[in-house]
């Protein structure tokens, strides 16, 4: 079963008073590449996080962000910083005896004050270990996502894999029929040209001439790859980087197949056997 470096995952948990929310995106990448976004609270956390995600993941692009937020359902009081309120009604009264006005401060006059309210810190006892937990589950997640993604590529790729199957026999079929016609080809030439020519002496030019265009080691090699390729598929490991050089070997092939054509079907089919390559080299970019 492959692994697709692409996936989501969310989950969320609460702690005490805290609701903790972690988030996962991935996408392809030639490595792994891990990056956080914490709150301040847990922000020492992170080379425990990236060592649990390096447990888990082996390539891709990783990003990951945990929020933290009171519960709703048990709000803390705001503080209130009562020194400030102090110093800001000791203030008030400064003014008011310089300009001899009795306003005084109202309390909603104060509560507009930049530090006069605060909401209480987190609770950060037991957060670190929940924030673990939850990280886990989340990576559970991510890991089933970027395995249905998988199993569609490997579905993907397996279909091109017969559509490359079944070119390479159609290839296969036509080959004996092109020496035959090129010989009634030569046949055909020099009865035109009214000469005497030896019957083995032809054979042999057709036979070096076929010889140059043939292309049955590039349809056993194709052949190969492409058990190859299933066999890869079929592994539970990280693969897109031998998926990868297969790829590159089956459009080597396929390329010299069509440099040696000389036979319009075999031209079509060799283009259809880039198209199909190309495509499974797309999808394989983002197989982890």
């Amino acid at each position: 079963m492959i692994l697709s470096m692409t996936g989501y995952a969310r989950h969320e948990t609460t702690v005490g008073g805290n609701v903790l929310t972690w988030e996962a995106r991935s996408v392809n990448h030639r490595f792994l590449e891990i990056s956080f976004r914490l709150p301040d609270e847990l922000r020492g956390q992170e080379p425990r996080f990236k060592a649990s995600v390096q447990a888990r993941l082996g390539r891709g692009k990783v990003d990951l962000g945990l929020r933290l937020a009171q519960a709703p359902s048990a709000p803390a009081p705001f503080i209130v910083d009562e020194d400030l309120v102090m110093r800001l009604r000791e203030a008030a009264g400064r003014i008011d005896s310089l300009t001899g006005s009795a306003g005084g401060l109202r309390a909603i006059d104060l509560l507009r004050w930049p530090g006069v309210l605060q909401e209480p810190a987190p609770q950060v006892e037991g957060l670190a270990e929940a924030a673990m937990t939850a990280l886990a589950t989340t990576l559970d997640g991510l890991v089933e996502a970027r395995s249905a993604e998988g199993q569609r590529l490997a579905e993907m790729l397996e279909a091109r894999c017969a559509q490359i199957l079944s070119l390479t026999e159609l290839v296969s079929k036509r080959l004996p029929q092109l020496q035959t016609e090129q010989l009634e080809r030569m046949r055909a030439r020099i009865a035109r040209l009214d000469v005497d020519v030896d019957a083995g002496r032809l054979e042999q030019e057709v036979a070096l001439i076929t010889s140059r265009m043939d292309v049955a080691e590039e349809l056993d090699r194709l052949n190969a790859h492409v058990a190859q390729l299933r066999d890869v598929l079929r592994k539970n490991e990280p693969v897109g980087r031998r998926l990868d050089f297969l790829i590159q070997e089956l459009n080597r092939e396929a390329n010299t197949l069509s440099s040696k054509s000389v036979d319009m079907e075999v031209t079509r089919a060799a283009v259809e056997l880039k198209v199909q390559i190309e495509q499974m080299r797309e999808q394989v970019q983002n197989v982890e």
